[in-house]
């Protein structure tokens, strides 16, 4: 039997592909002047598969420095983890120096696009290595992080709390891949009030000794460019994330695409790669190798609206829709 339906050109043959007709509608965020997608098509073709999926084969991966958080606000940089650790609590002025002498020396090469992958791997593990025994040497204390990120300028990106809480309605897990440092990073969502049961982040993390003083990392440093090894060696072993084969994942670096490769057998990976900084340097290699590029977008309004597609499908007044329906 054919069903025809006025205002759709194409007969369809069953009820529910007349629904898929339906509500493969357009996502008006990514018309945004902010938003370059190098093949509009085959990204709505994989956010539609996505959406026919469900909940229950998504999960989201995502960077968290300058990815979740915003990167600047009043035309200020917002502070990074390990920026937010540059605080007379925990380190004196001497290490705030030499920590942005580093920081001068190696962002650079960090967002070079004339510089590959392989040259830039040696020298970002220099950098954080350097900074982290700089920490060290500082014996910062446990107990004054929470007090540090509080008088912190930390901020998330406007649109956050749709972001953490519909993941979290919906059970979809969110996985933090982050080269900043794990203890700060948890303090910062937890005291936005986001920190769900399906975040899972893996990070730097300090280790304290038993009077609550940082005497070193926990294991293998976490870098921008070796997320990958991070995410094959961590990712697999959380149970939450099996059986879940589509993917978006969110970054501000080329080095975040490398994220997804601890999912086993993936069908479709979404990537959003939030371009903040030397724009015209590096737009063209970010648009040939994310999927969609967000330029100067300090909002969670493209991957929320991502996710209004792809999870509200069929349903009638969850949160977001409701968010966004006013």
């Amino acid at each position: 039997m054919i069903y025809h339906v006025p205002w759709i050109y194409t007969p369809v043959r069953t009820v529910l592909a007349i629904w898929h007709q339906l509500t493969k509608t357009e996502i008006p965020e990514l018309a945004k002047c902010s938003v370059l997608m190098r093949e509009r098509s085959r990204v709505e073709e994989t956010i539609h598969c996505m959406q026919r999926a469900g909940a229950g084969n998504l999960q989201v991966i995502s960077d968290f420095d300058m990815t979740l958080t915003r990167f600047a606000h009043n035309s200020k940089r917002v502070p990074t983890t390990h920026n937010i650790l540059d605080n007379r609590l925990l380190i004196n002025e001497d290490c705030t120096k030499k920590m942005r002498e580093l920081l001068n020396t190696y962002y650079p090469i960090e967002i070079d696009a004339s510089r590959s992958a392989e040259e830039k791997l040696p020298l970002m593990v220099e950098w954080w290595t350097k900074v982290h025994e700089l920490l060290i040497q500082q014996k910062i204390r446990k107990d004054m992080l929470a007090r540090a990120v509080k008088e912190s300028s930390a901020m998330l990106r406007e649109g956050y709390k749709v972001f953490f809480d519909h993941l979290a309605e919906h059970q979809v897990p969110l996985l933090i891949l982050s080269a900043g440092v794990g203890d700060v990073l948890e303090e910062v969502i937890r005291q936005n009030h986001v920190f769900h049961p399906n975040v899972h982040i893996i990070s730097n993390y300090m280790d304290f000794d038993h009077t609550g003083v940082l005497q070193a990392f926990k294991g293998q440093l976490i870098h921008t460019f070796n997320k990958r090894e991070g995410a094959l060696s961590h990712a697999a072993g959380l149970r939450e994330l099996q059986g879940r084969p589509n993917v978006l994942l969110l970054g501000d670096s080329l080095g975040d695409l490398t994220m997804a490769d601890g999912v086993s057998e993936p069908q479709n990976v979404l990537t959003v790669g939030f371009l903040n900084d030397q724009v015209e340097e590096r737009k063209e290699s970010y648009i040939n190798s994310f999927d969609i590029v967000l330029v100067k977008d300090e909002t969670m309004d493209v991957p929320n609206a991502i996710l209004r597609k792809k999870l509200c499908f069929m349903c009638t007044a969850c949160y977001l829709c409701v968010r966004y329906s006013h």
